[in-house]
C-alpha cells in the first residue's frame, strides 16, 4: 500500500495482510486456470482465511483472542503451501509458482 492510498482500518496498514492479499490473489490466478478440484476449493478457502484471520484478530483487544486468530491464519498459510505442494505433485503447477 503506497503512502498516498487511503486506509479505513487498521488492519490495512499491516504488511502481512498486503503480502496476504498479494497471495491471495496469486491462489485465485492459479485456481482459476487449472481445472477445479477438491484441491483448489482448499486452497480458495485457505488463502482466504488468511487474510480474513489477520483483519479480524487485529481488531481484537485481548492478547488471546488475537493470538488465535493469528494462530489460525498461520495454519491456513501452511494448508495453502500443502495444496501447493499437491497441485506440483500432480503436474498442475510449475516449481516456478
Amino acid at each position: 500500500m503506497s503512502e498516498n492510498e487511503i486506509t479505513y482500518f487498521d488492519h490495512e496498514k499491516l504488511k502481512v495482510y498486503q503480502l496476504a492479499l498479494r497471495f491471495n490473489e496469486f491462489a485465485n490466478n492459479v485456481c482459476r486456470r487449472i481445472p477445479k478440484s477438491n484441491i483448489t476449493d482448499q486452497l480458495d478457502r485457505a488463502s482466504n482465511s488468511i487474510v480474513l484471520n489477520i483483519a479480524e484478530g487485529n481488531g481484537k483487544y485481548s492478547k488471546k483472542d488475537r493470538c488465535s486468530y493469528f494462530d489460525i491464519s498461520f495454519g491456513s498459510s501452511l494448508e495453502s503451501a500443502s495444496c501447493f505442494d499437491i497441485l506440483f505433485t500432480r503436474k498442475l503447477i510449475s516449481n516456478e509458482e
